[in-house]
């Protein structure tokens, strides 16, 4: 866009593809879980500090969506990505002012943060502005981090394990999970260290379901990318091994569920979820014939609504079941 007179505006339609909302909807099943873990297995839950929370991660999730746009856009090697692929160029947006709107749901999400920081403990700033930094730095600075094989890794803990870990948090007291404690002029850090593992074990399928589309997106545009000199996790390993290590990911939910489920972390309607493994198979097996974005790659998002959304329909129904017979 060599010319400011081709700039268009951005329209309600075109912002709604900017921030990629049909994969909003993955980017809400964390919460939603950590929700429902909330009240299922610490019998807690504050209305006000979930709603809070759940605007922030959402504007938050639109941040990181428009931000990586424009930051793709300008690290673009590929002028034919760039004028034709990328939302940007292909509609002729205005990189600065497609990154003003982001920066402000930003703001938004980082003025929320401080309200529930308030309103918890101040351990949650840290816990928020580490996931900050990662948002950021992911496409921004001197060497993003998505410039190397780090993409499936932070966005399976960040966004899958942190979402989910966060939402418990704003509705759990600290002294049951972990906190920050002043009295003056001492402080301390006192948590439970089985209640952490616990909620690790619980939050793996998170990990691994949010890594998976990550890693099936990076798959779908490993040429691209290439062009781009974005090296991947999937061009180190190749397309082979990472088809398998994406197949290893998503038998790993089953078994974690299972173990939960044994240990009675998670109820037992929670092993609902095997019935739901034929499906996930099938949509394995259409990836591996090819990995293209504009089709194959909606299996990956498929596969974490159809295995999460068990998950949630097991929680609801043993909440409603605790709560009819005790």
């Amino acid at each position: 866009m060599n010319n400011e007179t081709t700039v268009k505006p951005m329209t309600f339609k075109l912002f709604l593809e900017f921030i990629r909302l049909n994969a909003k909807t993955a980017s809400a099943i964390p919460f939603i879980l950590g929700l429902l873990y909330s009240i299922y297995y610490f019998q807690s839950v504050d209305w006000l500090n979930s709603l809070i929370y759940f605007i922030a991660q959402m504007a938050i999730a639109f941040f990181v969506t428009g931000f990586n746009n424009v930051q793709d856009y300008k690290l673009a090697v590929d002028q034919h990505y760039r004028d034709t692929y990328n939302i940007i160029g292909r509609e002729h947006l205005s990189p600065q002012r497609a990154l003003n709107l982001m920066l402000t749901f930003l703001v938004v999400a980082c003025g929320l943060g401080l309200i529930l920081v308030w309103r918890t403990n101040l351990l949650l700033l840290f816990m928020g502005g580490a996931g900050i930094f990662v948002t950021i730095f992911y496409t921004f600075g001197p060497i993003p981090f998505s410039r190397f094989p780090l993409g499936e890794l932070l966005s399976g803990v960040a966004e899958g394990f942190g979402v989910f870990f966060i939402t418990i948090y704003v509705n759990v007291a600290p002294e049951r999970l972990l906190g920050l404690f002043f009295d003056w002029p001492r402080f301390m850090i006192n948590g439970n260290l089985l209640t952490l593992i616990i909620l690790v074990l619980v939050g793996l399928p998170n990990i691994f379901t949010v890594a998976n589309v990550m890693f099936a997106d990076n798959m779908s545009d490993l040429p691209q990318d290439i062009r781009n000199q974005r090296y991947t996790l999937p061009y180190y390993l190749g397309i082979k091994r990472a088809l398998w290590l994406y197949d290893a990911l998503l038998y790993l939910c089953f078994a974690s569920v299972t173990v939960s489920a044994i240990l009675r972390l998670l109820p037992p309607e929670s092993l609902l979820v095997w019935l739901v493994l034929p499906q996930i198979r099938k949509n394995s097996r259409i990836f591996h014939r090819e990995q293209i974005k504009e089709t194959t790659f909606e299996t990956a998002i498929q596969n974490l609504m159809l295995f999460q959304g068990v998950q949630i329909l097991a929680l609801v129904v043993a909440i409603l079941r605790t709560q009819v017979f005790g």
